[in-house]
């Protein structure tokens, strides 16, 4: 994990002194192991390092290549250098070290801006060709990698952050209204856009090439949505899925450090750290030992899984250390919002800050966590449609008998009528059916601590947004697809990305890789959830490596309290104070009303989620500048 900052004036101009050590110091937190630029006339690069594999070791950025015209910075590390080393060598290319800068910078040269079709695992990178006088950009597939730029029509300044773009004097502060009352209204619908106007978002598996000021951008990657994984027997899945899981843990298990693995009890942390001790005992993980930590929530049964822990630890003969959750005051929220030029995370995430500097402190420059296997292994009851729709009748009669031994006669009518027929129905027909009833059921969210302009941005803003997803083959690779192209957790990837850093150790997501996203695209939305069983072949796979308590486990924690306890004690900044703060945008007596529908209405979620977003968002005072929000 880095640091990357890139500057160039496509007019020749010189870049301005101090401009590329403005933004490397702006996140110099992504620099523990040291900070270093490269400037040449208009071209400027800099480069915030941490290493966290033995292959950074010989690593030195920013990067350039034999002949000194093509200049590389990137963050992030490859989980296929094994087979892209023998690739480029088989191909004839030049490596003069194993660091992943040095293979990405060899798969250029053979490639060209296809190089990102041959690279696997997180990355952002900025490539200067200066025979092309073309500026190439890149990020991973999932987006686990932040990359963010502003283009003028004749400047490209790229980074890893918001925060070191606007260190720039010359980068206006102005304020993304529009994604502003996205985020007070609690919605999420752009991809691509940050705070800050001009200040853009590569989206994941999109690459950009700049030239002369102009530039071309495409999606380089997408789930193959025709490439069936079929097997006669479920034995035969489970076996093919044990033996992806196996590797992606693997191959995310790289470092030169011990690595830590958050285990907090549930099925995928604790299936990842029992896979990698598997693993580490057989001599296949590259890392030197491997730590187990939890945190312990003594006193908040409804949250604390250390029990499950230590069983994972019982069974697998190894200590896991616990760590109480960490609380931190409202305060620090919005000084994260300042420090990055972002909204800033909610405490159920803030709570593993201490998990991650206990690790940080035991030596660990890499922490894995289970994040994504709620995402690609849950499973919808969109198998009803599926098989309906492919007439295999025998499939359907199996998932229909296991839901009436599970849900009963009546949720399993239910299910089929609402997964299957409706599901199957026209896009535009299901939309209108499901306004209806919410109408009629006086479902419809409120919205009434906006102001009446903000609500009318925010309708434009949802009318100009194309909510229509490329058609999936089935009705739950539409479900699949909706899940990968959320721009919520798009912001929650950079979000957990940056508070791993804070702490310097690189946060690794196993579970949330091409490769297991490619999986669920490909295999019957049967294997996911069978009966009351979710997660059914990650479970039935695993069942020799991890043990049967926490796989047959049903609850699943509860962190709402994490996010309650200090709303409560805010409940006298939302009404005047808080409307004072944006006053076009927020409505006094409606920001009250919320606070009131959120205490009286404990079972519904969204409320809390919206306060926190509006409290912690303070932070960007501005002051009308014309028609436009400039930051004070």
């Amino acid at each position: 994990m880095s640091g990357i900052a890139a500057i160039i004036h496509f007019d020749g101009r010189p870049v301005a002194p101090g401009d590329i050590t403005a933004m490397t110091q702006a996140m110099g937190h992504r620099g523990p192991d040291g900070i270093t630029h490269h400037e040449n006339g208009s071209v400027a690069l800099g480069h915030c390092m941490m290493r966290t594999t033995t292959e950074s070791l010989e690593e030195v950025q920013p990067l350039v290549n034999v002949r000194r015209d093509v200049w590389l910075v990137v963050d992030g590390w490859l989980d296929n250098w094994e087979e892209l080393r023998v690739e480029v060598l088989r191909r004839g290319g030049t490596l003069r070290n194993r660091s992943d800068a040095e293979l990405i910078l060899a798969a250029y040269e053979l490639w060209g801006e296809d190089c990102v079709l041959h690279m696997g695992g997180d990355f952002a990178f900025v490539i200067w060709d200066a025979k092309r006088q073309a500026a190439f950009c890149a990020r991973d597939r999932v987006g686990n990698k932040p990359l963010v730029y502003y283009r003028t029509a004749t400047s490209l300044v790229v980074a890893s952050e918001p925060a070191a773009i606007l260190a720039l004097p010359w980068v206006p502060r102005e304020l993304n209204e529009g994604l502003l009352v996205e985020r007070l209204a609690g919605e999420w619908l752009s991809r691509d856009e940050t705070l800050w106007s001009n200040v853009l978002r590569l989206v994941a598996a999109h690459r950009m090439t700049v030239a002369h000021g102009r530039a071309a951008m495409d999606r380089y990657w997408k789930p193959d949505l025709h490439a069936p994984i079929r097997y006669k027997r479920d034995e035969d899945y489970f076996a093919h899925y044990r033996e992806l899981f196996l590797d992606c843990v693997r191959r995310a298990s790289r470092s030169h450090q011990p690595v830590a693995y958050e285990v907090s009890g549930g099925l995928d942390s604790s299936a990842i750290f029992c896979a990698a001790k598997h693993l580490h005992d057989s001599g296949r993980i590259a890392a030197p030992r491997i730590n187990a930590y939890t945190l312990n929530f003594n006193g908040d049964a409804r949250a604390d899984e250390s029990d499950y822990a230590r069983t994972v630890g019982r069974f697998l003969g190894v200590s896991i250390t616990e760590v109480a959750p960490t609380v931190v005051p409202p305060a620090w929220f919005t000084a994260q919002a300042r420090n990055h030029c972002e909204t800033p995370t909610f405490p159920n995430f803030a709570m593993f800050e201490g998990l991650r500097q206990r690790a940080h402190a035991d030596g660990c420059r890499v922490i894995i966590n289970g994040l994504g296997g709620d995402e690609w292994l849950d499973g919808s009851r969109a198998y009803y449609a599926d098989e309906l729709r492919a007439g295999r009748l025998g499939n359907l009669a199996a998932c229909t008998i296991a839901d009436i031994q599970s849900l009963g006669v009546g949720a399993t009518l239910h299910a089929m009528l609402r997964e299957g027929i409706f599901a199957m129905l026209p896009s535009p027909m299901r939309a209108g059916v499901r306004s209806a009833v919410r109408l009629a059921l006086g479902r419809t969210k409120p919205d009434y601590w906006l102001s009446q302009s903000a609500l009318h941005g925010l309708a434009k803003r949802r009318s100009s947004f194309d909510a229509r997803l490329p058609p999936g083959s089935t009705v739950s690779q539409r479900g699949l697809l909706q899940t990968l192209y959320e721009p919520f957790r798009d912001w929650g990837r950079e979000t957990v990305e940056r508070l791993s850093i804070g702490r310097v150790v690189e946060g690794r997501r196993p579970m949330d890789t091409p490769a297991m996203v490619q999986f669920a695209f490909s295999t019957p939305e049967r294997l996911r959830l069978r009966g009351s069983a979710a997660k059914y072949i990650h479970v039935n796979a695993l069942r020799e490596l991890v043990p049967a308590r926490v796989l047959n486990r049903k609850s699943k924690a509860d962190f709402g309290n994490i996010v309650r306890q200090p709303l409560d004690q805010l409940q006298h900044w939302f009404g005047a104070v808080a409307s004072s703060k944006y006053p076009e945008i927020l409505d006094e007596e409606g920001l009250t009303k919320l606070f009131r529908y959120y205490e009286t209405n404990p079972q519904a979620g969204w409320p809390m989620w919206v306060l926190w977003m509006i409290y912690g968002s303070q932070e960007f005072r501005v002051r009308r500048d014309g028609s436009a929000l400039v930051f004070d």
